[in-house]
Parts: C-alpha cells; sequence; structure tokens
C-alpha cells in the first residue's frame, strides 16, 4: 500500500510540476509578445511595409538606419542604403513599390533592449516570402539596420528549383571566380 501511495503521490507531483512549467512558459512568452519593445517594432516594421505599399519613399527610407543593408531576392541584390535608395526611386515614383503583408512574425530582443532580430513570413506579389532583419535602437527608435527577402520553396518542389536555376547560378559563379 505504502508503494502505491508514494507512486500516486509522485505522479501527481511531477503533473502539477509539469502544469505549473507549462503556465509559467506561456506567462513568459504571453508578456513577452506583449511588451512595449517589441510593440513598437511590429509598428516600425508594418509601417515599413505599409510605406513601400503606398510609395512613399521618404517615409519608407525613415525606418532604416543610415547604413541599413537590404538583400533582396536575386543573387546580386545585396544593396548597401544609399544603393538601395537608387534602386528603389523609380519604382516609388511609380505610384507604388511593393507590397509585404505580414501573415507570421517573430521577433527576439537582447537583454539591454537596444539590439533586436526578426523573421516573418510575407504575403507579396511574388506569393509567400521570407523576410528576417535586424533593427538597432538609434537615439531611441528602433531602425531597421539590416533586410534579407527570400522566397519560399516548399520542399517537395526544391529539385524543380535547382533545375530552373542551374544556368543562371552557373553563369554567376563563374562571374563571381573572376
Amino acid at each position: 500500500m505504502s508503494k502505491l501511495f508514494l507512486t500516486l503521490v509522485l505522479f501527481v507531483s511531477l503533473l502539477s510540476f509539469g502544469q505549473q512549467k507549462d503556465d509559467e512558459i506561456k506567462i513568459a512568452i504571453s508578456n513577452k509578445d506583449n511588451s512595449k519593445e517589441k510593440k513598437e517594432i511590429r509598428s516600425v516594421l508594418n509601417n515599413w511595409h505599409k510605406a513601400a505599399a503606398d510609395a512613399e519613399f521618404d517615409n519608407y527610407f525613415s525606418y532604416m538606419t543610415s547604413n541599413s543593408v537590404f538583400i533582396g531576392t536575386d543573387n546580386k541584390e545585396n544593396w548597401q542604403n544609399e544603393e538601395f535608395k537608387t534602386y528603389s526611386k523609380p519604382h516609388f515614383d511609380k505610384g507604388k513599390a511593393w507590397s509585404f503583408k505580414s501573415i507570421d512574425r517573430n521577433i527576439y530582443i537582447n537583454e539591454t533592449n537596444d539590439f533586436a532580430w526578426f523573421d516573418e513570413l510575407l504575403d507579396t506579389q511574388m506569393k509567400i516570402c521570407r523576410g528576417s532583419g535586424v533593427l538597432q535602437k538609434v537615439e531611441g527608435e528602433w531602425k531597421i539596420a539590416h533586410y534579407v527577402l527570400s522566397i519560399t520553396i516548399p520542399n517537395e518542389k526544391v529539385e524543380e528549383a535547382i533545375k530552373l536555376k542551374n544556368t543562371s547560378d552557373s553563369l554567376f559563379k563563374e562571374t563571381m571566380k573572376q
């Protein structure tokens, strides 16, 4: 009887410990997701995407650091801030640059709340894409310092994608060797 009682007590203790940990984790995640810093970052990213969709050139670049980098989907697109402005300006001048709407986003912040990184799934004119980047606090405001845009490819379609880009990738590798 005592073995059964001891086993039952141990089992109930483990269950309550596990439930307590789960509750603590849910609370921690909930508090993190709704933190002031994360709300500010979500706002910056949402407004940045909206500025592109609304073709607001100056507003769009106001969310980026002066030395920001934008990595596009093409293997040649590693844009430093001024180069990216030059590339982007004609698109903005047409009245609509590009339209990215976040459908899922994860935000992470360092302990001193001056550096953050994120990843997001985006609904775009290129269908589902992934964006990821780094923000830093500049004079009290979150600014995008680095952004990477990539087109997502379902795992079962990777072989097809490799075949589609084989020639262009081979040519690009040759130019990189020179």
